[in-house]
C-alpha cells in the first residue's frame, strides 16, 4: 500500500524535469533570453511585448533597491504583515474547515453514518476522493473566470450548508426519540444516506474553491524579495493546522459526538468566511506591482509618499 505512493512522486518528478524556472528568477539571473522563452509558452504576442517590458521595469527597481529580505522583516513591515496574515489565515482555513478530516476519515465517517459493510464503506469514501479530484479541475477553470475572492466566498458558504447538513444526520441517528414510532433499520439507514448526501456535497463545494484558491493566492500576495519566505511559512501553518485537525478530530467526537464535531467545523467555516470577506482582497488580472501598491494601500491609505515595499526599510 504505501509502495504505491511511490508511482505519482514518480510521475512528478518526471514532470517536474520539463517545468522551466521562473522568468523573473532568470532575469535577475541575466538569463534573459531563457525568461523570454518562458514567458512566449504562456501568453500570446500581442501581450508578451507588455509583459516583457513589465518584467524589465520590475527586475530594474528590484536590483536598484539591492532588497534582501528577512523573516524579521515579515512582522516589521506592516504590509507585509497584512499579506502574510491573509495568506496564512487562508491555509489555516482551509485545514481547519475540515478538508482532511473528511479525506483521511472518510471511510469511518461513513461507517459512523451507519455503513458496517467495510467495502461500501471503502468504496464510498473513494467515490468522494474521486468528486475532489474532480472538483480540483472544476476549480482550475472558475479561478480566473469567478476570481479568487468569489469563489472561496461561494466554496465556504456551501462548505457551512453541508457540514450543518452533516452535523444534524449525526444528531438525528443518535436520537433514539425521532426513531421511536419507526423501523429503526429503514430510518438508520435513511439517516446514513443522508450523512453521505452532506459529505459528498462538502467535497462538491470544498474542491473547486477551498482547494485551489489559498494556494493561488499565496503565490500572488508577497513581493518578489519575500515570496519564498512567506510562501514557506505559510505552508508551515497549513501542515500544523492539518497535524492538529488530524490529531483531534476523533478524540473530539469521543467527548461532544459525531454531530456536534461537524457543528463547531461548521462555525470554524463560518469565521472563515468572514474572515475571506475582511481581509482577502481579489487578486484576478493583477501584477505583482499592483498587487503590491494594493497592500500599500490597505496599510496606508492613498498617501503617496510611501516608498515602494521592495525598496522600504522595514
Amino acid at each position: 500500500m504505501l509502495g504505491v505512493a511511490a508511482v505519482p512522486a514518480c510521475i512528478q518528478f518526471v514532470l517536474m524535469l520539463f517545468l522551466p524556472e521562473s522568468p523573473r528568477w532568470l532575469y535577475r539571473k541575466d538569463e534573459k533570453a531563457k525568461a523570454i522563452a518562458v514567458l512566449e509558452q504562456i501568453y500570446d504576442s500581442d501581450r508578451l511585448e507588455e509583459e516583457v517590458e513589465m518584467l524589465a521595469s520590475s527586475s530594474m527597481h528590484e536590483f536598484q533597491s539591492n532588497c534582501t529580505g528577512s523573516y524579521l522583516d515579515i512582522f516589521k513591515s506592516k504590509e507585509l504583515r497584512l499579506a502574510f496574515f491573509a495568506g496564512a489565515g487562508l491555509q489555516a482555513f482551509q485545514q481547519f474547515t475540515g478538508i482532511n478530516t473528511v479525506m483521511y476519515y472518510s471511510p469511518t465517517i461513513v461507517q459512523m453514518a451507519g455503513f458496517t459493510s467495510n467495502r461500501l464503506a471503502l468504496l464510498l469514501s473513494l467515490i468522494i476522493a474521486a468528486m475532489n479530484a474532480s472538483g480540483t479541475i472544476v476549480g482550475i477553470y472558475l479561478i480566473d473566470r469567478c476570481g479568487r475572492r468569489r469563489l472561496a466566498l461561494t466554496s465556504l458558504a456551501g462548505v457551512v450548508i453541508s457540514l450543518v447538513i452533516l452535523a444534524m444526520a449525526f444528531i438525528l441517528q443518535s436520537s433514539s426519540i425521532l426513531c421511536e414510532s419507526m423501523f429503526l433499520g429503514s430510518c438508520q439507514g435513511m439517516l446514513g444516506w443522508f450523512a453521505v448526501a452532506g459529505l459528498a456535497l462538502y467535497i462538491a463545494f470544498f474542491s473547486p474553491g477551498m482547494g485551489p484558491v489559498p494556494w493561488a493566492v499565496n503565490s500572488e500576495i508577497y513581493p518578489e524579495a519575500y515570496r519564498g519566505m512567506c510562501g514557506g511559512m505559510s505552508a508551515t501553518v497549513n501542515w500544523i493546522s492539518n497535524l492538529i485537525v488530524a490529531q483531534t478530530f476523533l478524540s473530539i467526537v469521543g467527548w461532544v459526538g459525531t454531530g456536534p464535531t461537524f457543528l463547531i467545523i461548521a462555525g470554524i467555516a463560518v469565521l472563515a468566511f468572514i474572515f475571506v470577506a475582511l481581509y482577502v482582497p481579489e487578486t484576478k488580472g493583477l501584477s505583482f506591482e499592483q498587487v503590491e501598491l494594493m497592500w500599500k494601500e490597505r496599510a496606508w491609505g492613498n498617501q503617496g509618499d510611501r516608498e515602494s515595499l521592495l525598496g522600504a526599510a522595514p
